[in-house]
């Protein structure tokens, strides 16, 4: 074990010990082939940053002579997109976090952002002291937002640009004695002040309950001195004491209120939910060539027993509440007989050309039944028929489980969804079911891996049983895989890089690479998810151990055989990089990371090089999707008229929410 010790100056609270650990191990790969290979032996290395202090701690600054802001709408709202500028200075992860941060924003409120273009007012983020920024907004000429050392993760972004949009802490709210008890005898001597409250004459609150799981929030230790009892702030109900402090993402009341701060009416990002609620086909149309076509139901005989919504989760109690979802049966019709489901029409409003659709599927058919995914884009107003493009296609073995999937979209224009169920040849005694219907103008993940039944495998597998994905590739062609590893009671997260036919047209060490591994709430909603993400960039000092040799170097030329794929050899790095423990067994159990005893891992592979000196990330590009039977175009029209393009509005109540 090598570990690395250095002193962090966390928001003039006094020095703290931030440890860097680098865990080197040796492990059995298992190698999956069509040729046997010989076991090989490869490196992991855990990058864990375990730090003691909160960063967001003491993050306000107040501007000299001027009356600290405040939530209350008036002057210090800013003008949407906020400008912004990223600093030289600014660590290289960090850019990239920021940029992920800013699309949190835009999935979930009105708010965006545009790099700066002689506006009065931006805001100016750089690399300071810390995680530091105002309230509201405060100075022209550039206001600045601090992201310092130990600041670039995407929940500690997240809080200080909320502060920057106006947001005081959640226990500074007027009303905090109600749900909170600040024990200030246990705080450190000069920093009382943290904890005061912020009156109602200055502040608001918009009629949002209490939030414990806010983001905003402090931890339970937040400015403890250290003398005997170490707590700060004592809930009063007490099953939100280990909640509270939280540092994953901005929670659903967060949201809510910078949309009811701002008056947003609509997002950003977020096109289109549905969840079948109350038996709601969500202003979708059906059509069908054959049988009952698409049907809302609460179960199907052949499986689904329950819909994907109210399936139990660690936190998420949906008690005695019916959930539907909505299912086209192959069961009866011929070969080639098919149904169609198609969305409300959908208006393309930012400037990259890129949406995600996502949703989950049941598929209890037969194996050469189809679930086909077709956009319809239309010319103009007066179109009326549009234009179908094939985009997806499921189809294969039955599942036992409901499965995650996603479907990259690319419409420059108005545009719908079409889900179209056809039948293959064979017998049936089921069809497609579809629930939690997502789409969003945002990038898809680059890969996802599902484990089913994942907390009985933990129990029964080995420990350090290995779960890989296939090889995938990047947008410029560089071959990887991504690995969980299951450790009973917590779970590793990594990355490897892997060889390909496209090695010498590409530069190594693959570099400035911004690899992101997510934990995916399975909230149905994903305006209201709250995932884990963490982060790591490739950089010239990540060598392997006791050699000059780039972790990110040629795996053709420093790595070894691991298998084969269509007849070609693939060679690995022999590093897996990536975070331990990632996620534990206990954070599982909360929220909805487990739901129905499946969790979901996903992945992103992005080059930052544009960010070295720019501020803006290019447009993701499609890539090709293979498919095993693509249909020919359907050349139907609509199921219904074309109605107007509606975009879904930020939630603006606490009600109406799945």
């Amino acid at each position: 074990m090598k570990t690395e010790v250095r002193v962090v100056d966390s928001f003039r609270t006094g020095p703290t010990m931030r440890l860097k650990s680098y865990f080197f191990l040796l492990v059995n790969l298992a190698v999956s082939s069509a040729l046997s290979l010989p076991m090989v032996e490869v490196e992991i290395i855990d990058v864990s940053e375990n730090n003691t202090q909160d960063l967001t701690l003491d993050d306000i600054r107040e501007p000299p002579n001027i009356q600290r802001s405040s939530i209350v709408p008036g002057s210090s709202q800013w003008t949407s997109p906020v400008p912004y500028v990223l600093d030289e200075g600014l660590d290289l992860r960090a850019k990239g976090v920021i940029m992920r941060a800013f699309d949190q924003f835009r999935v979930k409120s009105c708010i965006d952002f545009k790099p700066w273009d002689s506006e009065d007012y931006y805001i100016n983020i750089k690399k300071a002291d810390g995680c530091l920024s105002y309230i509201g907004r405060v100075f022209a000429n550039g206001q600045d937002l601090s992201i310092g050392a130990g600041c670039d993760t995407i929940a500690t972004v997240e809080h200080e640009i909320l502060h920057a949009l106006g947001f005081y802490h959640e226990q500074s709210r007027y009303d905090r004695d109600d749900y909170v008890r600040i024990v200030f005898a246990n705080i450190q001597t000069g920093k009382e002040s943290n904890f005061r409250k912020v009156e109602s004459d200055v502040s608001t609150t918009h009629g949002v309950p209490y939030d414990y799981t806010s983001v905003m929030h402090y931890g339970k230790d937040a400015f403890n001195n250290g003398n005997g009892n170490r707590t700060t702030i004592i809930t009063i109900d007490p099953k939100y004491q280990d909640v509270i402090g939280q540092r994953l993402d901005m929670s659903p009341s967060d949201a809510l209120e910078l949309n009811l701060l701002y008056n947003c009416n609509t997002t950003i990002a977020s096109k289109f939910y549905c969840g079948f609620s109350n038996g709601s086909m969500c202003q979708m149309s059906r059509c069908s060539g054959f049988g009952s076509g698409w049907e809302v139901v609460t179960q199907v005989p052949g499986g689904p027993s329950s819909d994907h919504t109210t399936l139990p989760s660690g936190s998420e109690d949906y008690g005695q509440q019916t959930g539907y979802f909505i299912h086209a049966s192959t069961a009866s019709g011929q070969e080639g007989d098919s149904a169609r489901l198609e969305t409300q029409v959908v208006k393309p409003t930012r400037a990259c050309n890129v949406q995600c659709l996502q949703f989950y599927y049941f598929h209890s058919g037969n194996e050469a039944d189809e679930l086909n995914i077709w956009i319809r884009e239309f010319e103009n107003d007066q179109d009326t028929t549009g234009t179908l493009r094939l985009m997806g296609q499921i189809t294969g073995s039955p599942t036992s489980h409901w499965k995650i999937h996603h479907v990259s979209l690319n419409a420059t224009k108005d545009f719908q969804v079409v889900f179209e169920v056809r039948k293959g040849a064979g017998i049936s005694t089921g069809g497609f079911s579809i629930d939690d219907i997502n789409l969003s103008e945002t990038e898809c993940p680059h890969v996802v891996i599902q484990i089913d039944d994942l907390e009985n495998l933990l129990n029964t597998s080995s420990s350090g049983t290995q779960i890989y994905s296939k090889r995938q590739f990047s947008k410029d062609g560089y071959a990887y895989r991504v690995a969980t590893i299951l450790y009973k009671t917590y779970i590793g997260m990594y990355v490897q890089l892997l060889s390909s036919q496209n090695d010498d047209q590409l530069q190594y060490p693959c570099l400035q690479r911004h690899m992101i591994f997510q934990l995916l709430d399975q909230t149905p909603n994903k305006q209201l998810q709250m995932s884990k993400e963490s982060t790591l960039v490739s950089d010239k000092t990540q060598v392997r151990p006791g050699t000059n040799t780039s972790i990110w170097d040629n795996p053709r030329e420093t790595g070894i055989a691991l298998f084969y794929d269509k007849r070609e050899l693939v060679y690995g790095g022999r590093v897996l990089w990536g975070s331990n423990p990632f996620t534990t067994l206990q954070e599982l159990q909360s929220r909805e990371f487990l739901k129905g005893g499946s969790a979901i891992f996903m992945f992103n592979f992005e080059d930052l090089t544009p960010l070295i000196n720019g501020t803006t990330l290019p447009c993701p590009q499609l890539r090709p999707v293979s498919m095993a039977n693509p249909p020919q175009n359907l050349n139907e029209s609509q199921c219904t008229a074309r109605v107007s393009p509606r975009i879904s509005p930020p939630f603006t109540s606490q009600e109406n929410r799945y």
